[in-house]
C-alpha cells in the first residue's frame, strides 16, 4: 500500500488516528502520577516519552491540545511535580482504563485498582505496582503551534527501580522486568532483547 499527504487527509478521522499513531511504532507506555491543589490523585497513561538529555536529566512528555479538561496537565503546571510509572505488561488492561475520561476529582487509582504510593518530600503518588518509578520536578512547557499540543519539560528528581534489572554499566533491562510497551492507542506488548552493540565508530 502506497498513500500520499492528500490521501491520508481524506481519510476517515478515527482510521487516521490509528494509522498515523501506530505508524511510530512501539513505545514506552508510562503511568503519569499526579496530584491536585486539592489532593485529588490523577493517573493517566501517556505513550509519548521522550529521552532529552542525561546532564541534566531530562524527560519530555507530549500533552494532547487542553482544548478540554486535561487533568494530568493542569496538575503538573500547578504543583510543578509528577511521576512516570513502568508498569508490568500484566497490568495492561488496569493501565489503559487509566485512559478513560473521569471526572475531575475522581481518581483512577481508584478506578482501576492501582495503588498509590507516596515517597518523602513528595506530594505526587507513584504506582506501588510499577517497576520503575520516577519522580519528576516541572520545569517548562513548549507549545506545538502546528496542532495545539504541549512538550512538558521535566527533571529527574529521585528513581526506584525493582532489583536484577540494573548492569553493571547502568544499563536498565527493561525486558526482563516485562515492562509494559504500547503501539498506537490501544495495542500493548512485553519485548525481548536481541543484543546489545558496542558504541558505534566509522
Amino acid at each position: 500500500m502506497r498513500i500520499d499527504k492528500s490521501k491520508i487527509e481524506k481519510l476517515e478521522k478515527r482510521y487516521r488516528t490509528a494509522f498515523i499513531n501506530s505508524l511510530a511504532g512501539f513505545r514506552q507506555a508510562v503511568l503519569v502520577g499526579t496530584r491536585s491543589v486539592d489532593e485529588k490523585n490523577n493517573l493517566a497513561i501517556f505513550n509519548s516519552l521522550i529521552h532529552l538529555g542525561a546532564n541534566r536529566a531530562l524527560y519530555g512528555l507530549l500533552s494532547r491540545p487542553d482544548s478540554v479538561q486535561r487533568n494530568t496537565l493542569q496538575n503538573i503546571l500547578e504543583t510543578k511535580e509528577y511521576t512516570l510509572n513502568l508498569v508490568p505488561a500484566s497490568s495492561y488492561k488496569k493501565a489503559h482504563q487509566t485512559s478513560a475520561r473521569y471526572d475531575k476529582g475522581i481518581s483512577e487509582f481508584e478506578k482501576v485498582g492501582f495503588t498509590p504510593l507516596y515517597f518523602p518530600g513528595f506530594s505526587a503518588p507513584f504506582v506501588d505496582e510499577a517497576v520503575v518509578k520516577i519522580a519528576m520536578k516541572f520545569e517548562e512547557s513548549i507549545p506545538i503551534t502546528l496542532n495545539g499540543t504541549i512538550l512538558i519539560i521535566g527533571s529527574i528528581m529521585q528513581v526506584d527501580i525493582m532489583d536484577g534489572i540494573t548492569g553493571d554499566d547502568g544499563f536498565i533491562n527493561l525486558s526482563a522486568s516485562e515492562g509494559l510497551i504500547s503501539q498506537g492507542l490501544d495495542a500493548y506488548f512485553t519485548s525481548n532483547t536481541i543484543g546489545r552493540l558496542p558504541y558505534a565508530k566509522p
